[in-house]
């Protein structure tokens, strides 16, 4: 396990939702499933507990510890696509796969963990600064879902 893990709190699906990420991005596994060695508030003796597992390569591990603690978008995973079909692709997994839409590129999945899906198109245009970065930002403004194209003719001008 590594030095520094981000802990995500779940009610009683974190295998699931590690198992779902591993299957949607690149560099992503699985890894230990712990099993509870006995009772606990939320669960039972032999129950999935915690669960190691990467994101594209960001060490995490998922704890089933109830419905007391939620999700919300001041943590987020950001994953930086190079073009509209990678986005597509993640966009769709998240969304398609019970989660919601939100605003600028964010989305949240069925777990309630929030997404940003960024094409590195908008990354550019805002290190660009000036006219460049004004004109992609407002074009994002305008979206749900990253829309490349708009995105490259909004840089344009």
């Amino acid at each position: 396990m590594a030095k520094n893990t981000i802990c995500l709190w779940y009610d009683g699906d974190a295998e699931a939702a590690a198992r779902f990420y591993a299957e949607t991005f690149p560099d992503s596994t699985v890894g230990a499933v712990h099993r509870a060695p006995g009772d606990y508030p939320s669960g039972k003796k032999g129950d999935v507990l915690t669960v190691e597992f990467n994101v594209a390569g960001v060490s995490c591990i998922g704890i089933n510890g109830g419905p007391m603690f939620k999700h919300n978008e001041a943590f987020s995973f950001q994953i930086t696509t190079d073009d509209q079909t990678e986005t597509d692709r993640y966009w769709n997994a998240i969304v398609g796969n019970g989660g919601q839409e939100s605003a600028c590129g964010w989305c949240k999945d069925k777990w309630g963990v929030s997404w940003q899906i960024t094409p590195r198109v908008l990354t550019a245009a805002m290190a660009a600064g000036g006219d460049e970065a004004k004109r992609a930002f407002d074009a994002m403004m305008k979206m749900r879902k990253m829309d490349v194209a708009a995105i490259e003719a909004a840089r344009r001008g």
